[in-house]
């Protein structure tokens, strides 16, 4: 990947941060992306610049408001004045009971995980297009086996799938695009009890979690994969086979 640019969005922290910094052990310069975590993000430039000086660059913005997105894909590209890979890493995730969804509640949800990837995909297109490019799109293996009381989250994740395998299609054969969905990699960072840890850990054959690297290594196989394209890799411990799901 050296002298390639990636653009991760969400990637101050957690598997975003994590990803980053694997690739750019293997050579990327990097385009962190965040919307409120701007200390974190900071910090990870400046660890990664101090690696390899000059390698990153920040960009601010939510992905959620249509209106600003154009903008930030404008900053990633500028950013380096080139573009490879494009992951639309960036989430919300929250429980939305039906009889308690809102407004706001559908343009953070379907802003992050569908709204955003889609018109940042269509920007970021044609640069993309230049290098032979990549997109990565972080679905969710609840895509297709929904959470209970999670119905927006899942519908997004379910829509970001069908993007991801009809702009495989469409921006072919200049840009490969896949999807990554992870299972139970960390936990929430809302705290759950130990009870339904145990419960989750149950519904996974090989009955543990899994680790940040083994998204980083995945998403690391789909850029270099250069025969894949349309498909979601589930990076789940075999979790999606089991019968059921609970959050």
């Amino acid at each position: 990947m050296k002298d390639k640019v990636t653009f991760i969005t969400g990637s101050a922290k957690r598997l975003g941060a994590h990803t980053a910094k694997h690739l750019h052990s293997l050579g990327s310069n990097i385009v962190i992306h965040f919307d409120k975590s701007k200390a974190e993000a900071e910090a990870l430039s400046q660890q990664l610049n101090t690696i390899r000086p000059n390698s990153t660059a920040l960009v601010q913005g939510s992905l959620s408001d249509i209106t600003a997105v154009e903008s930030i894909g404008r900053q990633a590209i500028n950013a380096f004045g080139r573009l490879d890979v494009l992951i639309n890493n960036a989430s919300s995730f929250y429980p939305t009971p039906i009889g308690t969804i809102s407004a706001e509640d559908w343009f953070s949800l379907v802003g992050s995980n569908m709204q955003g990837p889609l018109f940042l995909s269509q920007y970021c297109a044609n640069t993309l297009a230049l290098n032979n490019g990549v997109i990565i799109n972080m679905v969710d293996i609840h895509a297709a086996k929904p959470l209970k009381n999670h119905t927006l989250y899942c519908m997004a994740k379910s829509a970001l799938v069908t993007m991801t395998q009809s702009l495989a299609i469409e921006l072919a054969p200049k840009i490969r695009v896949n999807g990554i969905a992870p299972g139970a990699i960390l936990w929430p960072e809302a705290e759950l009890n130990p009870d339904d840890k145990q419960q989750i850990l149950e519904q996974i054959p090989v009955q543990r979690l899994g680790h940040m690297q083994d998204i980083a290594d995945a998403i690391a196989f789909l850029i270099d994969a250069s025969y894949v394209t349309g498909q979601i890799l589930a990076v789940d411990g075999g979790r999606s086979l089991s019968s059921h799901t609970k959050a």
